[in-house]
């Protein structure tokens, strides 16, 4: 397997930024927009029970439409691709046996030698249910995704702007997802930094290393 250099690795992450101004004539070809949709598959989660979907938006009158529901911002209708994070509500034990029966399907063996390892995942949803936070747990897994699919664009040379500023209902009717079974959690744009956006150059504003990070 060929691996980054750490020099490799830590100069995409600095040249990654929240970009606000995309080239809204600038696509992302075919071939690189597949490599980062296996990305997004490739995301881990608890248990791998992938408690999500991925819309991705690339129709210019949708994601122009996407504006207003966005505080505004212009990043939905200028980017290239714009993937909606959507978390699967109510995970169930019908979705766990979805899982289990594609795990079989993928690694061999059978469903009936994996009934403990069914036991404990269904055991922990239902915990979580009774509990009243499964879905605020399945919406966290989201955020794990959301951080693949952003450091695999830099190190694409792909642009990306993470957004929490919108508003998920709205983007839920937008997309049909109402009654679907899933919701917007968050919305992530991918393209190419306009040339004239200001804040591709500056400096990035982080706390020093010994402020965030303590070896124990």
């Amino acid at each position: 397997m060929n691996t980054l250099s750490s020099e490799q690795l830590l100069e995409a992450l600095n040249w990654r930024y929240a970009t606000k101004k995309f080239n809204p004539t600038a696509k992302i070809p075919a071939e690189v927009w597949q490599t980062l949709e296996s990305a997004l598959v490739l995301s881990p989660s608890s248990f791998g029970l992938q408690p999500w979907k991925f819309f991705v938006v690339t129709d210019p009158l949708t994601k122009a439409g996407l504006v207003s529901h966005s505080w505004g911002q212009s990043q939905p209708a200028d980017c290239s691709h714009l993937v909606v994070f959507a978390v699967k509500t109510g995970l169930d034990e019908a979705h766990v046996d979805r899982f289990l029966e594609r795990q079989v399907e993928v690694r061999g063996g059978s469903v009936e030698s994996l009934g403990g390892y069914r036991n404990l995942m269904v055991g922990s949803l239902q915990k979580a249910a009774d509990a009243g936070h499964l879905d605020t747990w399945q919406t966290h897994q989201v955020y794990i995704a959301l951080g693949q699919f952003m450091t695999a664009a830099a190190l694409l040379g792909i642009d990306t702007c993470p957004m929490e500023g919108i508003v998920p209902h709205e983007y839920d009717k937008a997309l049909d997802l109402v009654g679907s079974g899933y919701r917007t959690v968050v919305a992530c744009a991918a393209g190419y930094r306009a040339e004239d956006d200001k804040y591709a150059s500056q400096k990035k504003v982080r706390f020093p290393a010994s402020e965030v990070v303590k070896h124990v």
